[in-house]
């Protein structure tokens, strides 16, 4: 929290501190090494080990260190602003502005390297996490249906139970309210003047596809968690086959264009929720058997947590899509999206949404991200994790890996340890671990209450007046500015070394 204070805040910390070779440059320009170095990008690194961290920035080496440039070499600046206009980044060649920092008099950009990226390199990420989904749901198809056929049996053999004789560790909430709640929800979807739609008939093929699609992946979701674990939930893989079906049944009764959008956003959105929902309560109801809970109130808890979260997160994201007063000058209507609030993934969700019911995606870079991904998988390495590298920006992968670095040495030094085997047994819960939690954690709401606290101008402008970013980057220059950042990550770095190799005084 003391450092989100002294980054956010009083902004003594860079945010992404970054040095990118000149356009000029005739053997590497545009090549561009940047990092978010925030705790909480840190505390993922560490929980997610070395070797995932490792993959998810070999994919950003690949799109900053190589695609940008090569694309910085070959392509001139005129074509790359009219791609951005064609994606509509950018309003006209004669309008300054867009990603990049587009400059019509010298018909230049400020930085190459994020011109190129949004132009170009990003499509080819959103057809490599595509691909990586569809190849991550793919090898989980014997899984899948496994478990579809275990859960219907078991809703067979449930069907005619007694709760009076069933034993109360077994005792679920009646399949009827399932029943009835799918059919109040089609019901909701179709009076609800919030969901997109220009007819009763629209509405009601949304609410459809949402139970169709939702009855299917949560209950896959569930099993697959039971089975192979949370973290290899293939939650994106679900989301885009969701996309692209509704997609396609859209087509398939000539609805197309940018009218129909949002409804196929709406129909990801919910089964994106659903899915990841599913896995964590089928981990909360292990853990109530384990412990001797009895199913059904747990899943009446459930049910409260749904809603008293949703209306928390829905009122968090409102404040945080709350444009500023400089945003407002320059047009735009929305935070989330922009460059504050990036929302990788749900850009790549509208990035296929758009190229499939308008017919304009760029598929020549689809299909690029595509074969990387199916080379990835052929070279054993996992194609999703390599994906979302290529997607993501190196500032966001770059501290993610060096908090697995940091993971993978703290391991190595205490494999030299003697353990006894409860402490192997116990590795979740090291000090390391939990540490890496709480910058997860303390990162996040600070994140959260400094976003709540710019929704204000008022209180924008009065923290405005203790920003010390511009008189260090006058005192000790740009570059000074972001080493001391760096530095004092570094420090936060060797302070979870640290912790993670420390011993229990007991």
């Amino acid at each position: 929290m003391m450092y989100a204070f002294l980054q956010k805040i009083l902004h003594l910390i860079a945010e992404t501190p970054s040095f990118m070779t000149k356009q000029a440059n005739k053997f590497f320009p545009s090549a561009k090494v940047s990092g978010e170095i925030t705790p909480e990008y840190l505390g993922v690194g560490y929980i997610i080990g070395p070797k995932i961290a490792g993959i998810l920035v070999a994919g950003s080496v690949l799109t900053w260190f190589v695609f940008n440039p090569l694309l910085a070499s070959l392509v001139p600046a005129d074509t790359i602003a009219l791609q951005l206009i064609k994606l509509g980044y950018l309003n006209d060649l004669a309008t300054a502005g867009g990603p990049g920092g587009w400059d019509p008099a010298t018909h230049t950009f400020n930085d190459y390297a994020v011109a190129i990226y949004r132009a170009y390199v990003r499509q080819i990420g959103a057809g490599a996490v595509a691909a990586g989904g569809f190849i991550t749901l793919f090898k989980t198809i014997p899984t899948i249906i496994s478990s579809f056929k275990g859960s219907v049996g078991s809703l067979k053999n449930s069907g005619g139970e007694n709760t009076q004789t069933t034993d109360r560790t077994e005792r679920d909430l009646s399949i009827k309210i399932v029943g009835f709640g799918s059919l109040g929800l089609i019901l909701l979807m179709t009076i609800l003047p919030q969901v997109p739609g220009d007819s009763f008939v629209s509405k009601l093929l949304l609410g459809v596809l949402v139970v169709i699609f939702g009855a299917f992946f949560v209950t896959v979701s569930s099993r697959i968690v039971g089975l192979i674990g949370s973290s290899n939930n293939p939650i994106s893989g679900m989301t885009i086959a969701t996309l692209m079906g509704t997609c396609l049944v859209f087509i398939s009764v000539g609805w197309t264009g940018k009218f129909y959008e949002p409804m196929a956003l709406v129909v990801g959105g919910m089964i994106c929720i659903a899915a990841a929902n599913a896995g964590a309560t089928s981990q909360d109801l292990k853990t109530g058997y384990i412990v001797g809970a009895t199913p059904r109130y747990q899943q009446m808890a459930l049910f409260i947590g749904a809603i008293v979260s949703s209306l928390a997160i829905g009122l968090t994201v409102k404040i945080l899509d709350t444009p500023s007063a400089e945003m407002v000058a320059q047009g735009i209507d929305h935070a989330i999206g922009t460059d504050k609030y990036s929302a990788p993934q749900a850009t790549l969700m509208a990035t296929l949404i758009k190229g499939i019911l308008s017919f304009n995606l760029d598929w020549q870079f689809v299909i690029v991200g595509v074969a990387i991904a199916l080379v990835m998988e052929l070279c054993g390495i996992k194609a999703l994790s390599f994906a979302i590298g290529i997607y993501l920006p190196l500032s966001t992968t770059l501290p993610i890996f060096i908090g697995g670095a940091i993971r993978g040495l703290a391991d190595k030094q205490l494999s030299k340890r003697k353990t006894d085997a409860h402490e192997e047994e116990e590795e979740d819960l090291r000090k390391g671990n939990l540490f890496a939690t709480g910058l997860v954690a303390g990162g996040a709401l600070a994140g959260v209450a400094v976003a709540f606290l710019f929704a204000n101008d008022s209180i924008s402008q009065s923290l405005g007046v203790v920003n010390l970013e511009h008189a260090l980057s006058e005192t000790l220059g740009t570059n000074g500015y972001y080493l001391l950042g760096t530095g004092l990550f570094a420090a936060m770095a060797f302070l979870l070394y640290r912790v993670a190799l420390s011993r229990d005084k007991s």
